[in-house]
């Protein structure tokens, strides 16, 4: 059960999931939105008056800056930072909610890449701070498995911290290097192991589309599915 603790609200961050674990209702949340005072942002994510504002703000202002100037970033300066790993946790968390997958809509997420290990872990304790259960699990990058809890019945989502066809590296098996194609690999391991992928989800995504979506071709069955593909931040807004 959700308590006021749960979900301070100096986070900025909303509570997701069954309405009986909230705290807070939809008229209080549009309340307090209504409510709330308006304010530009600076380029290091605070309101012009000094105060703190929006935490996926202060986020922003911190991947621009990290990758103003690099090509492809790993993201791990802000992953492992104290500030930068909970807002990522939630800020995903917020984004999936908003894209129609809330916490009561998949079971477990799983990092593609060493990267998103970190922002997996992230998820998982945003969950627990709404009072919520969230598994995580990481592709095994030396055999085609997984490492973490089992995920066969389960519903997840695969989570990258930067994902573009330009930018999506990964070396987990000869058969990776074989096919040329590895989010099709990792896409055909999960769904061995026995789950159900509801999306793609990203960071950082450098597809820039109206309804994202990212092909994937089970490489054993040749099965392909289009998957919805969920960026918390484009790459070219980070970059304007």
């Amino acid at each position: 059960m959700t308590n006021e603790s749960a979900t301070p609200r100096s986070t900025g961050f909303r509570a997701t999931g069954p309405a009986d674990l909230r705290t807070d209702s939809a008229a209080g949340s549009a309340a307090a939105r209504s409510s709330a005072p308006t304010a530009s942002v600076a380029d290091d994510g605070f309101a012009a008056n000094g105060g703190f504002f929006d935490p996926k703000e202060q986020l922003r202002a911190m991947l621009k800056r990290s990758i103003a100037d690099r090509t492809f970033s790993e993201l791990a300066d802000i992953a492992y930072d104290h500030q930068g790993a909970g807002w990522i946790g939630h800020t995903l968390l917020d984004t999936l909610d908003e894209q129609g997958y809330d916490l009561d809509a998949f079971d477990a997420v799983g990092a593609l890449t060493a990267a998103a290990v970190p922002m997996a872990c992230a998820m998982v304790h945003a969950a627990a701070s709404r009072g919520q259960d969230l598994d995580a699990f990481v592709m095994d990058f030396v055999y085609p498995s997984i490492k973490g809890p089992s995920i066969k019945g389960k519903r997840v989502i695969l989570l990258d911290s930067w994902l573009s066809e330009k930018s999506y590296v990964q070396t987990s098996s000869l058969v990776t290097l074989r096919h040329g194609n590895e989010l099709s690999l990792d896409f055909g391991i999960v769904q061995h192991e026995g789950a159900e992928i509801k999306a793609v989800a990203a960071l950082v995504g450098g597809v820039d589309m109206v309804h994202p979506t990212v092909r994937v071709t089970n490489p054993v069955t040749d099965e392909s599915v289009d998957l919805p593909f969920i960026e918390a931040f484009r790459e070219s807004d980070l970059r304007s």
